[in-house]
Formats: structure tokens, C-alpha cells, sequence
């Protein structure tokens, strides 16, 4: 009588192969409800009205223009991103979900901020540190100078910085989550040019791994440096809203305020306003 051949077992796939790195991302570093609860702040208290229609430049999934475009039904936004894979995503994962009426008033674009061009805008915005894949002078200028044009009269350019001496550190830190492990990498930083590589990795509590979920390969830009920056490329004025400090968790409160001065903290995250 012949043997039962037994049946080979299937290997389970691991919490890293069923991930999906977007959704990690905008779990751990990401809340387009807060960002677009300060934009719509800052520029009520920067020109006296609401703002309406807005540009998200280097917009990845849009989740922050489709944020916006539910906020209001007189808002329009437009995502502007080189990837097209990312931006498809975005589409199925962010896009789907809204509305006919506020997909309607949203608009992606697969192109280079650079060289795009849309009608004038009120606000524009640059987050994430993405900029910074410009790394000489005068490509920044020339970035920062196309989005004043692409301004509206009384429009603003808003972008997210960070810095503080830890930001000059090859170092890695860690954020924890119910099933997973954020882990920010500064790879590599060189002090005579400012170029520096970071890597986004996530490790699930099942032992796997996501290494490199993302990489970055920018030049660390100071505040100052920002701001000249932006003051060349015609920007009458800038605005630096500088995070509040929460004393219980050690960490940033969320809350932003304009200052004209802020403590040397080892990290910190800041917005910078650029009023045309």
C-alpha cells in the first residue's frame, strides 16, 4: 500500500512582506490633519483671509491635497510629483475615497516643480524636507523663484525644515508603534558640503524587516541659509514658526507659533512662511 505524500507546509509571509510602505509612512511621521489645520492658520493670520486653492509640490500619495479639497467645498488643490507609481497610489489610496464633488476639485500632476507650471495659488507648499534634494544655491533659488511666480498676489509658500546640532550626527532613532519599529537613519552627513543620506527602515514585531523603506540623498540646509535663500528668489518676507515643547513626553507638542528666537534644541522641526 503506498504512502500518503504529505502535503509540503507554506511558508506564512512575515508582517514585513504584508506591509505596505506607504501606509507605515503616513502612520509614523505624517497627520495632513494638523498640517493643513496650521496652514489654514497661518495664512487667516497672515493675509486676512482663507486661503482656497493650494499646491502640494513633491505631493507623494496627496494625502495633504486631498485633506485640503474635503475641508472646504471652495477649496482646489493640485499635487505635483516626478513618481508615477507614487502618485498611483495615491489615486487608489487617497483619491478613491473622496467624493465626486472633491475629486473634481483636485488635480495630480506626474511632472518637475521645476518646470510645472498652474494657475496662481494661494498658498504653496513643500513638505517633508523634499526640497532638499536641490543642493546647490542657485538650483534652490531658481525652485524658490519658480513658486513665487506661481503665486497668487497675496499668496504664501510654506516648507518644513529641521536642524539643532543632532540633525550634523550620523545617528539612528526609533519611534514605537503597536506592531512595528520606525527607525529614522542619518547615514551619512558631510560638514564641508552639507550632503547627507538617511534611510527610513521598519522592523515588526514578528523578527522581519523593511530595510530602506525609503532613502534620502539631500543637503542639509540651515535656517538661515532658508531664509537668504528665499529673500534672493523675490520673497518680501519669511515667518518661522517654531514647535512648542511638551514636558511629559519629551517631545515636540504639535503646536507652532511665530518667534524671532528659539533655544538651541539638539532636534527640532520648524515652518517657514514666504510671503510674496
Amino acid at each position: 500500500m503506498a504512502k500518503k505524500k504529505s502535503s509540503p507546509v507554506r511558508r506564512q509571509a512575515t508582517m514585513a512582506e504584508r506591509s505596505d510602505r506607504h501606509v507605515l509612512y503616513e502612520n509614523s511621521v505624517q497627520c495632513v490633519e494638523a498640517e493643513i489645520d496650521f496652514l489654514d492658520e497661518a495664512f487667516q493670520e497672515l493675509r486676512g483671509r482663507k486661503a482656497t486653492r493650494l499646491r502640494e509640490d513633491f505631493c507623494g500619495t496627496a494625502a495633504a491635497a486631498c485633506e485640503w479639497v474635503r475641508r472646504r467645498p471652495r477649496n482646489h488643490a493640485i499635487g505635483v510629483d516626478l513618481d508615477p507609481d507614487v502618485l498611483e497610489w495615491g489615486r487608489e489610496h487617497h483619491v478613491a475615497k473622496l467624493g465626486k464633488g472633491e475629486r473634481g476639485r483636485l488635480t495630480l500632476v506626474n511632472g518637475d516643480v521645476t518646470k510645472v507650471t498652474t494657475d496662481p495659488q494661494d498658498l504653496v507648499i513643500a513638505m517633508n524636507f523634499s526640497y532638499w534634494i536641490f543642493k546647490e544655491r542657485r538650483t534652490l533659488i531658481n525652485y524658490f523663484s519658480r513658486v513665487r511666480r506661481a503665486l497668487a498676489d497675496d499668496g504664501v509658500f510654506v516648507l518644513d525644515c529641521y536642524g539643532g546640532h543632532d540633525s550634523f550626527k550620523v545617528l539612528k532613532e526609533r519611534k514605537y508603534f503597536d506592531d512595528y519599529t520606525y527607525i529614522w537613519e542619518q547615514a551619512s552627513y558631510n560638514p564641508v558640503d552639507g550632503h547627507m543620506c538617511c534611510n527610513i527602515h521598519f522592523k515588526f514585531k514578528d523578527g522581519s524587516r523593511l530595510d530602506k523603506a525609503f532613502s534620502y540623498d539631500w543637503r542639509l540646509w540651515t535656517m538661515p541659509e532658508l531664509r537668504d535663500c528665499l529673500a534672493d528668489a523675490g520673497f518680501r518676507k519669511t515667518v518661522v514658526y517654531w514647535q512648542g515643547w511638551d514636558e511629559e513626553t519629551g517631545d515636540g507638542d504639535g503646536n507652532f507659533t511665530a518667534v524671532e528666537t528659539a533655544d538651541p534644541d539638539p532636534g527640532w522641526i520648524s515652518y517657514i512662511a514666504a510671503v510674496k
